[in-house]
């Protein structure tokens, strides 16, 4: 992750995990940085185990989706298409 203004998250093991069960890290790696960092930023800040899981199920079903980033709209993985 190059040019964040933010500290870089770690990711953590069973972020790790999930992205290979998933089949999921190709479209994990191919969101730009800032997505990549916020996204284990959010997971890494919650308090409970619980709460860091239902973050990564959202993450999980985003990357799935391709068009979303944090709940809104997002372009780039349709824009990358064209």
């Amino acid at each position: 992750m190059n040019g964040l203004k933010r500290p870089i998250q770690p990711m953590p093991d069973f972020v790790t995990d999930a992205l290979t069960r998933s089949g999921l890290r190709p479209a994990y790696d191919a969101r730009p940085d800032y997505q990549r960092n916020d996204y284990l930023g959010w997971i890494n800040k919650a308090k409970r185990d619980a709460t860091k899981h239902k973050r990564l199920a959202q993450m999980l079903d985003e990357l799935r989706e391709g068009d979303v980033y944090m709940d809104m709209p997002w372009r780039g993985a349709s824009a990358a298409r064209c």
